[in-house]
């Protein structure tokens, strides 16, 4: 029997690199405000954390241009911002291998549902996932405590140590900590090792194949 019943996945930075569609996706939402941000490398902190943490933490926006700032990122994404995105290698193998395992696995995502299940759907890797939770679009939901808490919820026959959350993002790691329990930090998307330790993950995975070998060890 495997330690980990249901494993939870962030999706940007830890199934996927979707740098490309999100940064040019900010990048226009901020043009549409009147600021200019020519390079998109600097805009890699809006990978992870929620929109509205970001753009209130990075520009200052208050709530109003906050939303409004949402509101034309949304508008490149959804067009063609969502498929600018590719699956880490080793990926789809690693969730096929669990699947066979008899894990549960689970999307636990800020962005909004109705996106991930797109993403997922789009990279054909759906069908590994009994349930994708995301924020919702008006905002709700979408801090990685209320979304791990949400389905903890979910299958509330399960014991905490059942559970373990993966994510490359300190967010990831906070929201496994405020819900007790285990998590694993990844250090090859977005989150700087440094961001990743001081959170206190349970583990940290510097490759898919270190994260397989954690997840597949008896």
């Amino acid at each position: 029997m495997r330690k980990y019943k249901i494993i939870l996945f962030d999706l940007d930075g830890t199934l996927s690199d979707p740098k490309v569609g999100i940064t040019k996706s900010v990048q226009y939402a901020l043009e549409k405000m009147n600021i200019v941000e020519s390079d998109i490398d600097k805009l890699e902190c809006f990978i992870g954390p929620p929109l509205q943490v970001s753009f209130a933490e990075f520009y200052h926006f208050d709530k109003v241009d906050t939303q409004k700032a949402i509101d034309f990122y949304r508008e490149r994404f959804k067009e063609k911002g969502m498929y600018e995105n590719q699956l880490y290698p080793e990926i789809s193998k690693l969730l096929k291998s669990l699947k066979q395992e008899g894990v549960t696995l689970v999307v636990a995502t800020s962005k909004p549902t109705v996106f991930a299940e797109q993403i997922l759907k789009y990279f054909n890797i759906d069908q590994y996932f009994e349930l994708i939770v995301g924020s919702n679009l008006d905002g709700t939901r979408s801090s990685k405590t209320e979304i791990i808490q949400y389905i903890l919820d979910k299958y509330n026959d399960h014991e905490l140590s059942d559970f373990i959350m993966i994510g490359d993002r300190k967010h990831d790691i906070i929201g496994a900590n405020n819900t007790a329990i285990n998590s694993i930090a990844v250090t090859y998307g977005y989150g700087a090792l440094e961001e990743l330790s001081l959170s206190k993950p349970t583990y940290i995975a510097k490759s898919v194949k270190q994260l397989k070998d954690i997840l597949m060890a008896d």
